[in-house]
């Protein structure tokens, strides 16, 4: 029923148990989404502690997302202010929470968005700090993690989106030394006449 409102309040335990905590998003930065936790409430004592609680918002971050500028965009549209979301705890890296992060799709779905920014192709994976690298649950959760970002290099999205042939010629066509020779020559001939 405590409201936590820095990472430091969070007990070590819920840390270690991974324990899934629900908030508020209120602002996507840089650094990490930043979220009002969100109590259990017990209807008595809720109203009661609801007078004396701090105000403050946990910074959490995707746990083993390196995200891409466009995941950021992509973060800002498909997040709305307000919204409902769950983050699962997997460790603490200085004042951040380094999580899963679950949003409700409907009434019985929901999406990881670690997951589903890798399978946009929106980032890459990356280490997940604040678990063991010998634990059962890192690899579990980072073998998710590869899995949703080979599904995007496979249909190249996002990142992993392929230039055309055609792309690929016209830019080895135009950075070679004969048409950048060609280039000069014409532009000193234009000179040339122009005089």
């Amino acid at each position: 029923t405590t409201k936590f409102t820095s990472a430091s309040d969070i007990p070590v335990g819920f840390v270690e148990k991974n324990v899934k905590l629900r908030g508020r998003l209120h602002h996507i930065t840089e650094k990490g989404l930043e979220v009002e936790h969100i109590p259990i409430t017990v209807p008595f004592i809720t109203s009661i502690q609801r007078k004396w609680q701090s105000k403050g918002l946990l910074l959490v971050r995707l746990a083993g997302v390196e995200l891409a500028p466009s995941g950021m965009a992509w973060l800002q549209q498909e997040l709305k202010p307000k919204q409902i979301i769950w983050f699962q705890l997997l460790g603490r890296e200085d004042m951040a929470l380094e999580c899963l992060v679950l949003v409700n799709k409907g009434r019985f779905l929901s999406v990881c968005l670690n997951e589903e920014i890798l399978r946009q192709g929106l980032g890459r994976t990356a280490r997940i700090e604040g678990l063991h690298h010998d634990s059962r649950l890192y690899w579990k959760l980072h073998k998710r993690l590869l899995r949703a970002e080979l599904k995007a290099l496979k249909k190249s999205k996002g990142i992993w989106k392929e230039e055309s042939y055609s792309e690929r010629i016209r830019d080895r066509v135009s950075g070679s030394k004969f048409v950048q020779t060609l280039k000069q020559f014409v532009n000193w001939l234009r000179g040339f006449i122009e005089r």
